[in-house]
């Protein structure tokens, strides 16, 4: 098997294992049995069992990211917009609904990680989402013109109610799970700039746009 193809394997299995077994139950023996390869060729790949996990972590971060970025960029900053920087927020709520839909529980490792040991290796788990609070806070300052020091207190709560929903809606056995993506992140946002709103120059003269 090319080296390529046998590492896209290895991480496959490992994020499946550190989804439904956590970081510290699974061993590189579990991984190497799983992935049918040697201890020897793992190790070639990833040199720890920390090394394979963040580098699982890191791919979950950068789909979530990417996500988020397509979100913002539907307006570039410039003049101050109230009602495309409600847009961004949706569509920056839709970015989590629809991650979280398509990765499943492997999502947690974003979220709820139980690898946050050190500091370092605490502020890598939880980078995408500290990369998602500070776009959330430029859309918030640039687009919407709230003031910087409010924005940077207002994006981490947005993000919040972005993932707690997207995760509430995966693991909903009731009605919630029957609503679709749109019409929850049309919901979340409805809620979020509700509070948002007191902090943006023009929005209560502006149309709103549900």
């Amino acid at each position: 098997m090319p080296r390529a193809a046998r590492r896209a394997q290895v991480l496959a299995v490992a994020q499946e294992l550190f989804t439904s077994e956590g970081f510290h139950h699974v061993s590189m023996d579990d991984i190497a049995d799983r992935a049918e390869v040697s201890k020897p060729v793992l190790y070639r790949h990833f040199p720890s069992k920390l090394d394979l996990y963040l580098t699982v972590v890191d791919a979950r971060g950068d789909e979530l990211l990417s996500a988020v970025d397509a979100a913002a960029a539907t307006h570039p900053p410039g003049e101050v917009r109230p009602h495309d920087a409600r847009a961004i927020v949706t569509g920056v709520v839709r970015a989590y609904l629809d991650f979280v839909d398509g990765a499943g529980e492997s999502s947690a490792l974003l979220f709820e990680s139980d690898v946050r040991h050190d500091q370092e290796v605490r502020a890598r788990v939880e980078r995408a989402t500290a990369e998602v609070t500070r776009r959330l806070e430029a859309v918030l300052a640039e687009v919407a013109g709230v003031p910087r020091e409010t924005a940077a207190l207002l994006a981490p709560s947005v993000a919040a109610m972005a993932q707690s929903a997207a995760t509430r809606r995966l693991r909903a056995e009731d009605d919630a799970r029957d609503r679709s993506a749109r019409d929850t992140a049309a919901l979340v946002a409805r809620l979020a700039w509700g509070g948002i709103a007191d902090f943006v120059p023009g929005a209560d003269d502006a149309a709103p746009r549900d």
